[in-house]
């Protein structure tokens, strides 16, 4: 059970459990059953050895540490509830130091972990921002390029009677050499390209601009030294090119039939005054967000809180943790991608430890602020959002509850109260 509770410096504390002698002998009891059948001992048949046989043999304290690492995983989530309930919101894994461990004896141990630091809130309410940053001003530039785009999307492929120009799709064979021998992967014959994609490598395609169909031409380009063929990395090459056939888009005139045909409306005024007002709707949601995402790194910088390096290490490692994840949806293994970009796990936490810090300043400077405003989670509100995870994996609400657990329940409501505070920042500094 937990014995005490010591507050330490930079928002640490150490707890103290005790563990009584008999739940311990009980445990070595129940290890000592589970594991018998693991020992030989002259004389018994396999798993048949009295206990004081199997200790006399391999020592006295074999079955202890099992015990004592059972006994670990079962009472310091005790004493995290205890210390809970006691007003302690304990936020990194603990550093246990075992103080006392003996057959016969109650286990003594010391957890010490992060708990959240105290936020001295700065004022909230009168934050001040560079609002030319945030323009939601739709720019003549920005129509255009919409309505390029839709041109682009509406545009015929037809054969093009002249030399190659940026932007054109072109059929071409190659033979790729590097110190005169070709290499594996470096030659195709009926290639399609477009000019300017930059799927090949920096140089070549603008190399084959001005070329005719049927024209041959050598293309010098020197490999990254980042390409993923190590045995190809930061070497020269020649490409020998020969042009087969080209082709150019063809972009519909912005007449009211291409408005037609792009959209749902009958005129080129219509279908212009619509995209300025979706662009103008796209600028003010990103400018909201930005704003939001502004505030609360202002009110960060400017609130007092002392983050342990320990806590901060540990969201890192989660970030790095949740990448790992991320990319093996892909069929890339964190090694792999750590032995390509030439770093090492330690060199990618090192790297978004500052991020990671940010995040965790952010939570606290929000969730401060709806302490101080008194904001709250209604049932309807997380209803609402469970309901939209249940729509979102196709299950009733019922199933995501139980499959979600109090936990992840009480983590989602701390998500929809920091959500509210971040509304609540940006309309009171608006």
């Amino acid at each position: 059970m937990l014995k005490n509770i010591e507050e330490l410096e930079h928002s640490r504390i150490k707890m103290t459990v005790e563990i009584p002698a008999e739940e311990v002998a009980a445990m070595e009891e129940a290890v000592f059953q589970e594991e018998k059948g693991n020992f030989v001992i002259q004389g018994f048949r396999k798993g048949k050895a009295p206990r004081k046989m199997i200790e006399q043999v391999y020592g006295k304290g074999i079955f202890l540490q099992d015990a004592v690492d059972r006994l670990l995983r079962e009472e310091y989530p005790k004493a995290y509830d205890e210390a809970a309930a006691k007003g302690y919101d304990i936020v990194t894994m603990p550093e246990i130091n075992l103080v006392q461990v003996e057959s016969g004896q109650a286990l003594i141990f010391e957890a010490t972990a992060v708990k959240k630091p105290e936020v001295q809130l700065a004022d909230y309410k009168n934050l001040k921002l560079d609002e030319e940053k945030y323009s939601t001003e739709v720019t003549e530039e920005e129509i255009d390029a919409a309505l390029q785009e839709a041109r682009e999307g509406l545009a015929r492929i037809v054969p093009a009677d002249r030399p190659v120009k940026d932007g054109d799709l072109i059929k071409l064979d190659f033979l790729g050499k590097v110190d005169g021998v070709a290499f594996e992967g470096g030659e195709a014959q009926d290639y399609d390209l477009t000019i300017g994609s930059h799927s090949f490598i920096d140089g070549f395609e603008e190399q084959l601009i001005g070329m005719s169909v049927g024209e041959t031409k050598d293309i010098e380009v020197t490999f990254p030294e980042a390409y993923h063929a190590e045995e190809l990395a930061g070497k020269p090459a020649v490409f020998t090119c020969t042009i087969k056939d080209v082709k150019e888009k063809e972009l519909p005139p912005l007449d009211d039939e291409f408005a037609e045909e792009a959209s749902e409306f009958d005129t080129l005024e219509e279908y212009r005054a619509d995209i300025i007002r979706q662009l103008q709707e796209e600028k003010q949601e990103k400018a909201a967000k930005d704003k939001k995402d502004a505030y609360v790194e202002l009110l960060s910088e400017n609130t007092q809180m002392d983050i342990p390096e320990e806590w901060i290490l540990e969201e890192a490692q989660a970030e790095v943790d949740n990448f790992g994840q991320q990319i093996a949806s892909q069929g890339v293994t964190l090694d792999d991608y750590l032995q390509h970009s030439g770093q090492t796990k330690e060199d990618l936490i090192a790297s978004v430890k500052e991020p990671a810090l940010k995040q965790i300043k952010g939570r606290l400077v929000l969730e401060a602020v709806a302490k101080a405003e008194n904001l709250t989670v209604s049932e309807e509100e997380l209803e609402k959002e469970l309901t939209a995870m249940a729509e979102e994996y196709g299950m009733d609400v019922e199933q995501i509850k139980n499959a979600i657990g109090q936990t992840e329940t009480d983590a989602l409501k701390e998500d929809i109260l920091r959500s509210k505070a971040l509304d609540f920042l940006y309309e009171v500094n608006a």
